[in-house]
């Protein structure tokens, strides 16, 4: 399954593109998020690896992530792995005339068992709904820097 989705940042692409690639900032705009631990590679540069904890709902989850693109301001791509789920994310990042900034997400998920096949199947809107919100409270977070981590 793959879905591309889109929001407009009111901030330059520079102020965006750090703030996104900045690890203390995900507290402040990833819902759930734990913890973030150094695994391998050097931090922000592609072939780094993080493991990252996070508490959905009841769930708890942990998700390596892997940099397999950097091209800033522009670019910036990974993949997440999970138990029985695979996600490509690339993000583009472009700036407007009004000099804000255009985020594209494309997200790609590869399901590696029978379970996540039938997740993806029954609730696709529940991942793309996540995926959404991630991106406004990052918008949140960048113009008028509010937190999810205090709410």
């Amino acid at each position: 399954m793959t879905y591309s989705l889109d929001i407009i940042i009111e901030a330059p692409i520079s102020e965006c593109t750090e703030k996104f690639i900045t690890l203390h900032n995900r507290k402040h705009w990833q819902r759930g998020l734990l913890s973030i631990e150094h695994i391998s590679g050097t931090p922000r540069s592609v072939g780094s690896k993080m493991k990252m904890q996070y508490l959905l709902g009841k769930h708890q989850m942990a998700l390596m992530e892997t940099i397999t693109h950097k091209n800033l301001p522009h670019q910036w791509h990974a993949t997440y792995t999970t138990d029985g789920m695979d996600t490509i994310q690339e993000n583009y990042f472009k700036t407007t005339p009004e000099n804000y900034t255009q985020w594209t997400s494309i997200n790609t998920f590869l399901p590696l068992n029978f379970k996540m096949r039938l997740m993806i199947y029954v609730m696709p809107r529940a991942l793309k709904k996540q995926s959404l919100q991630y991106m406004k409270d990052f918008k949140t977070f960048v113009e008028k820097g509010i937190s999810v981590a205090d709410a």
